[in-house]
């Protein structure tokens, strides 16, 4: 049996006010996101970096992680 090891990486969200509403970015992988409270641009990011992690190539995320 094989058993993989999962890798944990920290990553840097920033949530700052624009306008009416509040944008949130994740600047490692320069992925940003919109929400009109600080929650909601909050969780809109996370389901930004969930829906990069599931669709992009291994390749792309090292990647990006690395520049």
């Amino acid at each position: 049996m094989t058993q993989k090891m999962k890798q944990t990486t920290q990553l840097t969200a920033t949530i700052e006010r624009e306008g009416d509403g509040y944008v949130s970015l994740c600047p490692e992988l320069d992925i940003a996101s919109l929400g009109s409270t600080i929650e909601e641009a909050r969780d809109n990011l996370v389901e930004a970096l969930e829906l990069f992690f599931e669709t992009a190539a291994p390749s792309e995320i090292h990647e990006q992680l690395l520049t």
